[in-house]
């Protein structure tokens, strides 16, 4: 069995730049990942499977198979492959969903892209960038950033990449308040859809300097969040209480970060955070390059 972690994708800064008149939104949006994550385990079989498993996987039990971007993304592929003239064999997929569901940090998105970096592992299909990046851009705008998998910056409605070379790790804490936010009915909320674009990321090399840039960064899609989930007040909150030197939701939301000092510190913090709300989805975590 071949396994692909799906990292959790983290919004540091969300600038909202316009729309289009197809009515997808035009970002600026500087992307890290992270060791926290779900997992993708992919094997051949004698008939296409499809497994949930792990903490979150009771919050998907009611969702049908074939809505599940894990699902989506393997007959996306298949059928990529058939129009080129190759029938690929079938599969067993299994899915350890460790974040939770609808909270602003790409678990589902994460999942399409592990299982189409997966399977084409098991089954020695390499299409090429150009057709992989529209087929994830084709499962949801968050895929091919996902796909891409480091630091970066996501213009256009998310498929135009420029990857970002941090000199350093970040050390943070994930919390979700456990309510689901509809990233669609957040857009919607939007007041101001044309804003400044994201500034040059500054002090890539020095980590007090990056702070003191990602402080004056901004997630525009924070605010009508927390009009909508008062929750998400309470996060930020307990995250500045803890000691994070930035704190911020992440994408739609409604998942919060803080960014600590070090790994020490952002373990205790969310030791404490636990302690004091055991019903949120609390972790420690750090990014990857």
């Amino acid at each position: 069995m071949l396994r692909i972690d799906a990292p959790a994708k983290i919004n540091l800064a969300l600038h909202i730049t316009g729309r289009r008149t197809d009515g997808y939104h035009l970002i600026d949006s500087l992307v890290v990942f992270a060791e926290l994550g779900d997992r993708i385990s992919v094997q051949l079989a004698d008939k296409d499977a499809f497994h949930l498993e792990g903490p979150e996987a009771a919050a998907l039990s009611a969702e049908a198979a074939n809505s599940n971007l894990v699902v989506r993304a393997r007959d996306a592929l298949r059928d990529t492959a058939r129009r080129s003239g190759i029938e690929l064999p079938q599969v067993d997929i299994r899915l350890d969903k460790r974040l939770p569901v609808a909270s602003g940090i790409g678990g589902g998105s994460a999942d399409a892209a592990a299982t189409i970096k997966a399977l084409c592992l098991l089954w020695d299909y390499q299409p090429g960038p150009n057709v992989l990046g529209k087929l994830a851009l084709d499962l949801g705008a968050d895929v091919p950033m996902c796909l891409e998998g480091r630091a970066l910056i996501a213009r256009g409605i998310g498929e135009i990449l420029s990857p970002v070379d941090l000199g350093f790790d970040l050390d943070l804490v994930i919390v979700n308040p456990r309510v689901g936010v509809s990233t669609p009915a957040v857009f919607s909320a939007l007041e101001q859809r044309n804003n400044a674009p994201l500034p040059a990321p500054d002090g890539l090399d020095d980590k007090d300097h990056f702070l003191e840039w990602l402080r004056a960064a901004r997630n525009d899609l924070q605010p009508p969040a927390q009009r909508m989930i008062p929750a998400i007040n309470d996060c930020l909150s307990a995250l500045d209480d803890a000691g994070a030197r930035v704190a911020r939701m992440s994408g739609s939301g409604a998942s919060c970060f803080g960014v600590f000092d070090n790994a020490e510190a952002a373990h205790a913090a969310a030791a404490s955070l636990e302690n004091k709300m055991p019903d949120w989805f609390i972790a420690a975590t750090r990014t990857t390059h």
